[in-house]
């Protein structure tokens, strides 16, 4: 096995050591310097990259569709396919389309040429199948009627169709009974439509909210508004380049949904701000110390940009993991995630490098501490550049400021911090085992839409929702006998209508017409109950079953994101081990780093199940069902981020000196404001999306921000510095058998880089 003060490969120093002591440069620092020298024209390229891609914005708003809720290959969609092809009346979709009258009963003469008229324009869309007139239930309001619409087409076509089906409905009742009589529809369609609307309308909030409040910080955090401006600028530039990406996809006929571009924009934005923060720093302390302009960028590229680099490639593959799911949202938004994540490593080593050195002299404008406006030149120390020799530690340089007293107090009360911050994580996670996961409609949101309004007329008449039992035969025979179900569901409280259809080919259905609202439990319930027992009791020995419908395929989405749930975290967990492993080349650091990663996660979902019963106007009473999935993978990818931050710090330090407790201390000294600055702006970024009117996205921005908080603050800067202080020399263990299967560090952020090693000022801004 391998327990080594100087590297973990047996006591050989690390490859960039080699290299720096025989003056070879790494390839990250020739790409810094390479980019520097050439500024003007990398910049140029990001200028037209960018231009494309802010022309390119509109019309993407206007191709993407909404979120894609149906699980592949499921039997909802077995048997919508199946629909579509046997009763073209009844369409890929069965929309409602709702007749109300706040005076007129439906017998009136005047409501009945309203609604023969509205069915006749539905009915003339190229698109609709048929239309068939409901039958009242039990209960109904008499000044109301209603009738399944049968809609054909893929889910972009169908989005496509229904705002003209709308109007078209709505036209002709209102020629028919002028302001007596209103029309509305809801459907899945209507329903996805609304969310896409609602996306793009919260994303635009978001985005309001997050700039502004995420410069402040980094005014305050690096106290001058020049680099506050160049971090800034370069985050946006991830944002919209990464939309330009998507932009260009969907030009080439890939389809693009309003969540991907939420997810694109939240999280390029977030990363951009990271990625930047970290390599200005890193610059800013390369000049102090005296390095011209193409050197410190080059510095800065070959550590911060490297571990960025990491950063990136860490967040797309917990990303990955999501492609488990089968589900076109979750796999998009995956993708999302991943094309922002390169996005954002590319513009942190190349756009950020070369406006850097454009941007030198402006740096240090506006001191945000004397509050006036100043343009200050490099700082540089003693006129030279001092650098550390080959086997001397970097000097910490005690009394340095306030991270160097709190890292060397929590040294000496290690044990103490390890368990307060446990008690305070174990506390915060707590109300996470009442968890309620659901889907919800989120009415508010919807209230005032034509969609809000005709859902309130079905759950006040129970005609809440529906479902198709679909039940193939072979061709010729006759229809599938369904006397005995039927029946049955007549009698159930749940159901206010069940009709059998047959297409006299292939094909029998039961219309089925629940009375309990669409994301109630009780009719996710009642299909369960249709194809694992009522249908095998009561219909012939081995009739196929296909449950079908706006109730089924958010059952099925339930459903598949719960299973789906524990694969995920395997996954992510699994990723995450060997990434770390490979990186740090350490056994115990890649093993803390998932636990506490899982207990800022728990923790965050214990506070968010605290806000869902205290706070339900702002987060909704339960959590959206995806959330711990999209959640999990991103917060997971997040903290992977700070914790390569400061373990890299901390392994530059370590593999120099030797000395476990002197590593810590100066990795977090030097890595405390950054990683402070860059979790405040993160959790700036996703916190904005607590102003959004969809539930799902408050709790997504939520968790997220409340994730990050924890992480860059109990944990980060205080439980790990404490663990590793416990833990000594163990933090670096290797066994040699596995020491010789893992690559070399050559490139990876474990490998420190001689070359930029400096003794670092008392006042530097790291």
């Amino acid at each position: 096995m391998v327990l080594s003060s100087r590297a973990s490969s047996g006591g050989a120093p690390p490859a960039s050591h080699a290299d720096a002591r025989s003056g070879r440069r790494t390839v990250w620092r020739w790409l810094g310097e390479a980019v520097a020298r050439r500024h003007r024209a990398v910049l140029a390229v990001w200028l037209v990259l960018l231009a494309a891609s802010a022309l390119m914005a509109p019309g993407l708003l206007q191709r993407a569709v909404a979120p894609a809720v149906r699980v592949n290959g499921s039997p909802s969609v077995t048997g919508a396919s199946l629909l579509e092809n046997g009763f073209a009346g009844l369409g890929t979709e069965q929309m409602l389309l709702i007749f109300a009258s706040a005076t007129l009963s439906s017998g009136d003469e005047t409501y009945q040429r309203a609604l023969q008229a509205g069915v006749r324009a539905v009915s003339a869309q190229p698109q609709v199948g048929g239309v068939q007139l409901l039958p009242p239930v039990r209960g109904q309001d008499r000044r109301r009627a209603y009738a399944i619409v049968g809609l054909n087409g893929d889910q972009a076509a169908r989005q496509a169709a229904l705002p003209p089906l709308r109007d078209a409905a709505q036209r002709a009742v209102q020629e028919a009974s002028g302001p007596l009589v209103d029309a509305h529809i809801v459907s899945e369609t209507a329903m996805l439509a609304e969310a896409k609307h609602a996306d793009l309308a919260d994303l635009q909030r978001a985005e309001l909210v997050a700039v502004p409040v995420a410069l402040l910080a980094l005014l305050i955090g690096l106290g001058a508004a020049g680099a506050a401006l160049v971090v800034l600028a370069t985050a946006l530039t991830v944002m919209v380049t990464a939309l330009g990406v998507l932009a260009a996809a969907s030009l080439l006929g890939t389809e693009t949904d309003t969540f991907m571009l939420a997810v694109a924009a939240t999280v390029g934005m977030g990363l951009g701000l990271d990625y930047a923060l970290l390599i200005l720093l890193r610059y800013r302390r390369a000049r102090g110390m005296g390095h011209e302009r193409v050197h410190a960028a080059g510095v800065a590229t070959s550590t911060a940009g490297r571990t960025a680099g990491w950063c990136a490639l860490a967040v797309a593959l917990t990303a990955a993991a999501l492609l488990v799911v089968r589900m076109s949202m979750i796999r998009t938004m995956a993708a999302a995630v991943g094309i922002a994540a390169v996005v954002a490593a590319t513009a942190a080593l190349t756009l950020l490098p070369a406006a850097l050195v454009a941007a030198d002299r402006w740096l240090g404008c506006v001191s945000v501490r004397r509050g006036r406006l100043r343009r200050s030149r490099p700082r540089r120390t003693a006129g030279r550049r001092r650098r550390v020799h080959p086997g001397r530690p970097e000097r910490d340089g005690d009394g340095a400021g306030g991270w160097s007293r709190w890292a060397r107090h929590l040294m000496r009360h290690p044990i103490a911090y390890t368990l307060a911050c446990v008690g305070v994580l174990a506390v915060a996670a707590a109300p996470a085992a009442g968890l309620r996961l659901g889907f919800d409609l989120d009415r508010a949101s919807i209230a005032q839409t034509d969609l809000g309004r005709g859902l309130a007329y079905m759950e006040a008449d129970g005609v809440s929702s529906a479902l198709a039992v679909v039940l193939p035969h072979p061709a010729g025979a006759p229809p599938v006998d369904t006397g005995a179900l039927v029946a049955a569901l007549g009698a159930d409280p749940r159901v206010a209508l069940a009709a059998p259809l047959d297409n006299g080919r292939d094909l029998t259905v039961i219309l089925v017409v629940g009375r309990t609202p669409i994301d109630d439990p009780a009719i996710t319930a009642l299909a369960r109950r249709l194809t694992d027992h009522d249908a095998p009791a009561l219909l012939p020995p081995g009739q196929r079953v296909l449950v079908t419908g706006p109730n089924a395929i958010f059952s099925e989405l339930v459903e598949e994101s719960t299973a789906q749930l524990g694969t995920v975290i395997a996954l992510v967990l699994g990723c995450s081990l060997v990434f770390l492993l490979v990186t740090f080349r350490s056994v115990l650091l890649p093993i803390k780093a998932v636990v506490m990663n899982l207990l800022a996660v728990t923790a965050a979902f214990g506070l968010l199940t605290l806000a869902t019963r205290h706070f339900p106007q702002i987060v909704g009473h339960q959590v959206n069902t995806l959330i711990p999935l999209l959640a999990f993978t991103l917060v997971f990818g997040l903290s992977i981020d700070y914790e390569m931050f400061l373990i890299h710090r901390i392994a530059e330090h370590y593999q120099v000196s030797g000395d476990n407790t002197d590593a810590v201390v100066h990795g977090l000294r030097h890595t405390a404001r950054p990683i402070t600055v860059a979790a405040a702006v993160m959790v700036t970024t996703f916190g904005a999306l607590l102003t959004a009117h969809r539930h799902e996205l408050a709790q997504l921005g939520l968790a997220i921000a409340t994730a990050i908080t924890l992480d860059a603050t109990v944990i980060r800067l205080a439980l790990v510095p404490a663990l590793m202080r416990i833990l000594g020399a163990r933090n670096w263990w290797l066994p040699g058998g596995l020491a010789r299967l893992l690559p070399a560090p050559r490139g990876g952020p474990g490998a420190a880089p001689r070359e930029t090693a400096a003794i670092p000022d008392p006042s530097d801004v790291t």
